[in-house]
């Protein structure tokens, strides 16, 4: 039970990481993206891992926080992971997120995430 606890706090901690700035513009984004990762963006469209890095290093820096975090066990190396984050500006907006975890090797990745707002 701790190892699986443990795996839940990582895995919060690195969608807490990809939310961060610093971390989004950096090298960090691939190691944490399986290079087959899949994107369903708010915009309906859809993004692979070159995709997000690129439009990450574009991006302008902006603040979000997240909440709610829930984990569930898919199999012994897939974790589905949904929470809610909250992009601080005016007008405030909400989103639901969900990813999915996988782990190759010795190593866990994202494969797939999808953001979907919350109508306000």
């Amino acid at each position: 039970m701790n190892d699986q606890r443990s795996l839940e706090q990582n895995l919060v901690q690195w969608e807490l990481d990809l939310l961060q700035p610093e971390i989004r513009s950096s090298s960090a984004v691939s190691r944490l993206l399986a290079d087959d990762f899949m994107e369903f963006g708010s915009s309906g469209r859809v993004f692979t891992k070159a995709d997000i890095i690129a439009l990450l290093q574009t991006e302008s820096p902006i603040e979000l926080q997240a909440s709610q975090f829930e984990t569930r066990m898919l199999a012994a190396n897939v974790v589905l992971l949904t929470y809610r984050v909250r992009r601080i500006s005016e007008p405030p907006v909400l989103s639901l997120r969900s990813s999915l975890w996988e782990k190759r090797g010795e190593t866990w990745q994202m494969v797939f995430h999808q953001g979907t707002p919350v109508p306000g």
